[in-house]
């Protein structure tokens, strides 16, 4: 009885030895991945997050925000603002960004909409093929705008179709939302990066 509780002990400290291995590594991976890159490229996919009814959530406003600074500071830039609408918000997050970046000053011409993703493979996907719709193939380079904590997940779904990432991010304004989402991106990251390896 003894030695089972014994080797039940080690087998659970092995394991939250392994698992805090892990989060350490995958928030390196993460950290290391929220620094921008200069990379050129001419479409910025601008990937959504919550819509407070119509008003973006604290977290997409950071986003719009830093992805009008960038087109301000390249005119040659057209974003690509992706994300669908769930049941509890009143207009997909696209259009949300849309909203929030001609009020900011961006020319609508340099803004395309891709509303129907639920996810940031999606994301991905439906916005290269938006792309390939409008010019006949997905340019190699490609731009993505995110939060911090979530870029280094963002690059590697990117990969995984086969294009160059650039790496723009868009602080997180509220601390403890940031903490939060760092803690819930780490099993996500893997998950996906699951997913990648398996396309």
């Amino acid at each position: 009885m003894k030695k089972a509780i014994k080797l039940t002990f080690q087998l659970t400290v092995a394991l939250v030895i392994l698992l805090l291995l892990a989060a350490l590594i995958t928030g390196c991976f993460i950290m290391f991945g929220s620094v921008g890159t200069k990379d050129q490229f001419t479409y910025l996919f601008v990937l959504g997050t919550t819509v407070d009814g119509t008003e973006p959530s604290p977290m997409l406003a950071d986003r719009i925000e830093a992805a009008a600074k960038y087109m301000q500071k390249d005119p040659n830039v057209i974003a690509v603002v992706t994300g669908g609408k769930a049941d509890e918000e009143n207009i997909s997050e696209a259009q949300c960004m849309y909203n929030g970046l001609t009020a900011l000053g961006i020319d609508s011409s340099r803004i395309l909409l891709e509303d129907q993703a639920t996810s940031t493979a999606e994301n991905f996907e439906f916005s290269v093929a938006l792309l390939e719709e409008k010019l006949g193939s997905c340019p190699g380079n490609i731009g993505v705008l995110s939060s911090e904590f979530h870029l280094a997940r963002a690059k590697m779904i990117g990969k995984s179709y086969g294009m160059n990432i650039s790496t723009v991010p868009a602080p997180t304004s509220d601390a403890k939302m940031f903490f939060k989402y760092f803690l819930r991106e780490i099993p996500v990251f893997w998950f996906d990066a699951l997913k990648c390896a398996l396309r």
